[in-house]
């Protein structure tokens, strides 16, 4: 699925799923072998791959939800 990056005002990293109409917070960031995995606010875990370190926003990425 599409979703978008983006930072707060707070300096917090957002996730916008435009088909859903959901915007949770990041609450943590792990690396896997490939991709990241991003913990939502809401318990959804996405799996992104190809992000540069350190994330630069915003931006429309690829994402495969793991929950």
């Amino acid at each position: 699925m599409k979703v978008m990056l983006r930072t707060n005002d707070a300096g917090k990293l957002l996730v916008y799923v435009a088909k859903k109409d959901l915007e949770e917070e990041v609450v943590s960031q792990t690396a896997s072998d490939n991709a990241q995995i991003f913990t939502l606010s809401n318990g959804w875990e996405l799996s992104i791959a190809g992000l540069s370190d350190p994330i630069k926003t915003p931006q429309t990425v690829d994402a495969r939800r793991l929950n």
